[in-house]
């Protein structure tokens, strides 16, 4: 079975490569380009499409789609046949059925959502009340959120779970959207996310999370090849229709991962409570972009949702830094810190301590390299 996600992710790959390049050429037919955004936006416009999210989602959507009508006998194969060799996986899609199609839902969505806005853009409350639809259903109807131990101590701990949930699925759509401010910036560290997420739950046999986990970094590597890889600049870019899905599918996902056991002592990713912090490790660095540059907005009497050019990958090359080195020193960064991430319930207290710190260091060194603390 381990074969499983990796195949998958070259599934993913070769989807999204001739998709991407048919929607570079699709975008500029149909002047589907780069766009001004909301009122005030500063920005530098490209004659460059940004409907690149596309790909993405259908690299993505259309094998879980697919999958899911299989296991539920819409279509005309078994899942016996199908899947034959597979069963763990068979069997692990079989019962997330709920999960899977309400997954298609919320990242279908985003998807058009973020389009509209790529065309038309809309305000921060009705985007934040999109961004919050499919998170709360995912959150509610699919039990994707954390502590759901808390379930068992009345409506309030349910409360109190789904509204974590919610607030983390938010967070991490508007963390990529954020972040996906250069070429190859977002999807990049996607990509090193979701591989970090896919090898640990092959570690710990969870096939369907890894499978999708996967497909994901699959459908991001191949958007890459048209997004980062041409030495003129960018093809095509993801645009709100790419990142917004993107961070849903990021954090959807890392939340259906259990990082931690306690009741079983062989658990591979380990048994320390603290393993549930692990998402906030291995997506930190979008994270602080997130933090960060809403801090400066607000620092300077602007509105925090109002885009311009003050990310951490502006401010590295205000630094010094081109932007390609920029993008690839933030990509190893957040290499290098997930993967500290990804081991952490099976550290002891104080070894977990050193991987806190060590994150915390390493966001505060960024910081002082980007010139945070002289703004």
């Amino acid at each position: 079975m381990a074969w499983l996600a990796p195949g998958l992710l070259m599934l993913g790959l070769l989807l999204s490569l001739p998709l991407t390049a048919a929607l570079v050429r699709l975008g500029h037919r149909l002047s589907a380009l780069d766009s001004a955004g909301a009122t005030g936006h500063a920005k530098t416009l490209r004659a460059v499409p940004n409907i690149g999210g596309l790909a993405i989602v259908a690299a993505f959507v259309l094998p879980l789609a697919a999958a899911l009508l299989v296991v539920s006998g819409v279509l005309p194969w078994s899942a016996e046949s199908v899947w034959k060799g597979s069963g763990a996986f068979a069997d692990r899609l079989s019962e997330g059925q709920r999960f899977g199609w309400l997954l298609v839902g919320a990242v279908t969505w985003l998807l058009l959502a973020g389009m509209v806005d790529d065309r038309r853009a809309l305000g921060p409350v009705p985007k934040l009340v999109l961004q919050m639809v499919p998170a709360l259903a995912l959150a509610w109807l699919a039990e994707v959120r954390p502590l759901v131990g808390l379930d068992g101590h009345g409506p309030w701990g349910t409360v109190v779970s789904v509204t974590l949930g919610t607030l983390w699925m938010v967070a991490m759509a508007n963390a990529m959207n954020f972040l996906d401010n250069m070429d190859g910036l977002a999807g990049g560290v996607g990509a090193i996310a979701a591989s970090l997420f896919m090898a640990a739950a092959i570690v710990v046999e969870q096939w369907f999370v890894a499978g999708l986990f996967g497909l994901l970094a699959g459908s991001l590597i191949g958007f890459l090849a048209f997004n980062f890889l041409p030495s003129s600049g960018a093809r095509i870019f993801m645009g709100d229709g790419g990142s917004q899905p993107l961070g849903l599918m990021l954090a959807a996902l890392s939340l259906r991962l259990v990082f931690s056991d306690p009741s079983d002592p062989d658990y591979a990713l380990g048994t320390r409570g603290y393993g549930a912090l692990a998402p906030l490790i291995v997506l930190a660095v979008p994270l602080y972009d997130l933090v960060a540059t809403s801090a400066i907005r607000i620092r300077q009497g602007r509105s925090p949702f109002v885009g311009d050019q003050q990310h951490l990958s502006h401010r590295l090359v205000q630094r010094g830094f081109s932007r390609r080195g920029s993008v690839m020193l933030i990509w190893a960064l957040a290499a290098v810190v997930g993967v500290g991430g990804v081991s952490l319930g099976s550290l002891a207290p104080w070894q977990a301590t050193l991987v806190g710190v060590q994150t915390l260091l390493a966001l505060g060194v960024l910081a002082a390299a980007e010139g945070l603390f002289k703004s």
